[in-house]
């Protein structure tokens, strides 16, 4: 024991590491389906290491870490945030505004009616509203308050004792709610309302569900016979299917596909288009012919296109090839994936900034379309360290300004004004994709480690006190964090549905994103039988990472007693 009591005195960083290691594994571990997370695990992790000695941390390395996270969040949050406010999705804005601002009235009451203290109820916030980052805004706030050492560390010690007692359960009862109370609540079959939202976005044709018509596109060649005399335009209309003339050989010359040139006998062709289209085409066109020569110069693509042009969010497909126009030309969507899941394709399918388009075509047409929609994800890229850092800087220089409520100076702190500097930064990449590059997987990788080791700092900085409390506040603890994890979703169901005439399916996993749990649109898609929820999330998932992040300081600022 005393060599344990010697490494965490001389070398606490590696029970750091071990906490993310052990939680992380224990959090992807899955029970019919069912895990309940890595940072929830981490914390409880951390939790039961603390207990093995007195854990010290430099301040500084848990702001590093903290900011890193939020940060992220706020970036990958951005472009979808500011372009939520428009009209077209201000139902799904509203809806994350009453949840956040039901459960901050409900953990004030709490704290009104039991006697609260400040850490407490912030990790209630934190655990039962399932925000983790609720735990560094108020850490940060409370080190404003200019509290002893001690205090301080009981209060963040509170804050872990909360969350760690009302994350699981809120995290579960999301899990629950969004898939099999909600469309109770709703009187509604959510697989029947799936299937007609399908039929919507087909145009009312029947939906096609694995989108085959986009999966097989290919190029092939042919001579000219029965289309001799005939312009590019009347022939690609009589096949249609969107198939395009790519190329025109002529005695051995390239002559330009334009819409009005007319074809010759014996004119060597290239058609791009859905399989089906360009097969049936032989009758209209010509014999097919082996012309490997004339296709190899034609190099076919597949890119995935990450949506940022402004003028594209909230429409749907059917609009955004009107405002695309000729530079769609040739180029075919063969899936939309809204935060990692795809979204069912349909004329009247939404999209929305941050939306990942898979796009197919020759790499000259979708050169041109990517343009026009945004830029192409190339795993390649690197991050742009100078912009990261500049702006996290930024973000905790914005954190330390204050102004005072009574005697309560009220404060984003280092951790939201990070997010501030995320969002801003993600907004400025979306209209300038030449700057600040941030790939998704780095993304992932900062939000991961910043989380986890912030978490496993807190758990283990704080293991003995938190333990303690945990078992002084439990049971009334869980109680609360059922009410304050139900209430707002309840409210949130009725307001989406009857006041504000959301679509049911579309409601669904709204309430996952306005929870910022987007693993309950999972169940939501597997009672469904369909994809459709997944239409729901990305809006309420930008907002509500924002509202409920600054609900920290906002607590802290209602329930601290100087």
């Amino acid at each position: 024991m005393e060599t344990v009591r010697w490494i965490i005195t001389t070398a606490p960083e590696i029970f750091l590491l071990l906490a993310i290691a052990v939680g992380t594994i224990l959090g992807r571990i899955k029970v019919r389906g069912f895990s309940i997370g890595t940072t929830a695990c981490i914390l409880i992790v951390a939790v039961l290491i603390g207990q093995l000695g007195s854990f010290t941390f430099p301040p500084i390395l848990r702001a590093i870490l903290f900011s890193l996270f939020v940060f992220t969040i706020g970036y990958r949050s951005g472009p979808e945030f500011f372009a939520s406010l428009s009209v077209r999705t201000l139902a799904q804005v509203v809806l994350a505004l009453v949840i956040g601002a039901t459960g901050l009235m409900l953990v004030l009451m709490f704290a009104h009616a039991f006697k609260l203290d400040t850490g407490t109820a912030a990790g209630l916030t934190a655990g039962a509203l399932t925000q983790s980052s609720v735990i560094g805004t108020a850490s940060g706030a409370l080190a404003q308050l200019g509290l002893s050492g001690d205090v301080l560390k009981q209060q963040e010690a509170n804050i872990a004792a909360g969350y760690a007692v009302t994350y699981v359960l809120g995290y579960i009862l999301t899990l629950l709610f969004v898939p099999f109370v909600a469309p109770r609540l709703m009187r509604i079959d959510l697989k029947a309302e799936a299937k007609k939202l399908e039929a919507e976005l087909a145009g009312g044709a029947p939906a096609k569900t694995d989108n085959l018509s986009y999966r097989k596109f290919q190029a092939r060649a042919y001579r000219i016979s029965a289309a001799a005399g005939r312009t590019v335009e009347a022939i690609e209309a009589e096949i249609g299917s969107r198939t395009i003339v790519e190329r025109i050989v002529r005695r051995g010359a390239d002559i330009a596909p334009h819409r009005n040139t007319a074809l010759e006998n014996g004119d060597d062709i290239v058609l791009t288009g859905p399989t089906a289209a360009i097969v049936a085409a032989k009758p209209v066109i010509g014999e097919e012919i082996d012309a490997d020569e004339l296709l190899r110069s034609l190099p076919g693509n597949v890119i995935d296109v990450l949506v940022e042009n402004r003028r594209l969010h909230g429409r749907s497909i059917k609009e955004v090839a009107d405002i695309v126009g000729d530079s769609a030309r040739g180029v075919f969507l063969r899936a939309l994936t809204r935060m990692g899941r795809e979204v069912p394709l349909g004329p009247e399918t939404r999209v929305y900034l941050g939306d990942v388009m898979t796009l197919v075509g020759s790499t000259g047409n979708i050169a041109r379309a990517t343009a026009q929609v945004g830029h192409a994800l190339n795993a390649s890229d690197r991050t742009d360290i100078a912009f990261l850092a500049a702006g996290i800087a930024v973000g905790l220089l914005a954190g330390v300004a204050s102004f005072k409520i009574g005697a309560v100076a009220l404060t984003l702190g280092g951790g939201g004004g990070a997010l501030i500097a995320g969002l801003v930064c993600g907004w400025l990449r979306s209209r300038k994709p030449t700057m600040g590059a941030l790939p998704p997987a780095a993304q992932q990788t900062l939000s991961d480690i910043g989380l986890g080791g912030f978490i496993a700092a807190v758990g283990l900085g704080n293991g003995l006190a938190a333990w303690s409390a945990i078992q002084a506040h439990g049971l009334l603890l869980v109680g609360m964090g059922i009410v304050v994890t139900l209430i707002p979703m309840t409210v949130g169901t009725l307001v989406a549905y009857y006041l504000l005439r959301m679509n049911p399916v579309v409601t669904c996993g709204a309430l996952a994103g306005a929870m910022t749990v987007d693993a309950a649109v999972t169940g939501a898609c597997d009672v469904a039988e369909s994809q459709t929820p997944v239409l729901g999330v990305a809006v309420p998932y930008a907002v509500g990472n924002v509202v409920l992040t600054v609900l920290g300081p906002i607590v802290v600022a209602a329930t601290f007693e100087g």
